[in-house]
C-alpha cells in the first residue's frame, strides 16, 4: 500500500524515504513544509501522504473508497487551501476566477479568512479519519496577517496535521517554519522529465527546447509554459522579442499587453523574455529590468505603466 501511494511519484527518493518512514513508525509530525520549485511532484506527494494517514486501521476493503474521495476533494476530514482572488466581496479560487472569465489584475493570495476557516475546520473532531489534515498550496502568497494567523493554528493544531507547500524555506515566516518538519523536493533530471511528461501526454513539449530551458527540471513548469505559450498571440510575441525602436511604440506595446493578458500571463511573460534576451543579447542589464517588472507585478503595481516603463527602459539599452 505505502509503495503504491507513491507510485506516480518520479525523481523525489528522499521525500518518499522521509514520508513513508514516519507512516512506518507511526510518528506523524504536527506540521509538514514540503519546500521544493512549483511541478516537481509537491502536490502528488501530499495526496498520497494524505490517503496512506487516511487508510490507517481502515480495513482494505474500504480503502478504495477513501482514496476516491480524496482525488474528488470531498473528504469530510481534508481541507485544502489555495491562493484566492477577492471579487464583489467573494474569494475566487484560480480556477472559479477563469470559468468566471474575469480578468485578474493581481496575483492570488491565501487571506486571513482562509486562515479562519482552517482554525474553524479543525475545532471540530474528525468524522472518519484517524486525524484531520489542511492542505495550504502556495503557502508563500500568505499576506503577513495570514500568516501570523496561522502560527497560532501551528502552535495547537489538536489531532491534525498541516502540510505548508512552498518553493523553499525563505519564502515563509522563520517562526512558520520552525514549526514544520521539512521535506525536500528537487528538480528532475532530463530522463525523469521525459517518463513525467510523456505520462501526462506531453511528449511534443520535449521538442520544445525554449520552454525546457525555462522549465529547469520541472515538469509542471514546462506543462504550465507550454499553455501560455499556446494561449499569447503569435504577433504580440513576435514583436516583444525585439525591443521596440520608437518610444510610441513601446506605449502601444504596454497597452496591447495589459489589455490582452491578465497578472499571471504577465508574469510567465517577464520570465520568458528573460529566457529570449538572453540567449540572443546576453545582456544581464536587460534580464535585471525585466527582472525588476516581475517584482512591481507582484507588488500590485499597475500593469500597464510597469510595460511602459520597462519597455522604454529596454529601448534605451
Amino acid at each position: 500500500m505505502v509503495k503504491q501511494a507513491f507510485s506516480n511519484l518520479i525523481g523525489q527518493g528522499q521525500a518518499i524515504t522521509l514520508l513513508q518512514g514516519a507512516i512506518a513508525t507511526n510518528r506523524i509530525a504536527p506540521a509538514y513544509l514540503f519546500a521544493g520549485p512549483p511541478g516537481v511532484g509537491r502536490s502528488i506527494a501530499a495526496r498520497a501522504f494524505i490517503e496512506l494517514l487516511f487508510c490507517q486501521g481502515i480495513p482494505v476493503e474500504k480503502q478504495p473508497l477513501i482514496k476516491r474521495r480524496l482525488e474528488q476533494g470531498n473528504h469530510p476530514d481534508l481541507l485544502l487551501i489555495e491562493p484566492t482572488y477577492l471579487h464583489n466581496g467573494n474569494l475566487l479560487s484560480t480556477q472559479e476566477a477563469l470559468e468566471k472569465g474575469l480578468k485578474r489584475r493581481a496575483p492570488p493570495q491565501i487571506r486571513l479568512e482562509q486562515i479562519r476557516e482552517i482554525a474553524q475546520f479543525l475545532s471540530r473532531s474528525s468524522l472518519e479519519a484517524p486525524r484531520k489534515v489542511v492542505v495550504l498550496e502556495q503557502a508563500e502568497t500568505m499576506a503577513e496577517a495570514a500568516a501570523n494567523g496561522l502560527l497560532k493554528t501551528l502552535e495547537e493544531p489538536g489531532v491534525a496535521t498541516l502540510i505548508l507547500i512552498a518553493p523553499s524555506t525563505e519564502s515563509l515566516l522563520p517562526t512558520l517554519v520552525s514549526r514544520c518538519q521539512r521535506i525536500p523536493f528537487y528538480r528532475l533530471a532530463l530522463s525523469d522529465m521525459e517518463v513525467v511528461l510523456k505520462q501526462a501526454g506531453y511528449e511534443e513539449l520535449l521538442q520544445e527546447s525554449s520552454v525546457l530551458a525555462m522549465a529547469q527540471g520541472s515538469p509542471g513548469q514546462a506543462i504550465a509554459s507550454f499553455q501560455q505559450l499556446q494561449a499569447i498571440p503569435d504577433n504580440l510575441l513576435a514583436q516583444l522579442t525585439q525591443i521596440p525602436k520608437k518610444p510610441r511604440r513601446a506605449l502601444e506595446l504596454a497597452k496591447e499587453i495589459d489589455k490582452t493578458l491578465d497578472t499571471e500571463a504577465q508574469l510567465w511573460l517577464t520570465d520568458y523574455l528573460q529566457h529570449c534576451y538572453w540567449q540572443s543579447q546576453h545582456q544581464s542589464v536587460i534580464i535585471q529590468k525585466l527582472e525588476q517588472a516581475r517584482q512591481y507585478l507582484l507588488s500590485y503595481a499597475q500593469p500597464r505603466l510597469v510595460w511602459e516603463v520597462t519597455l522604454l527602459k529596454l529601448r534605451m539599452e
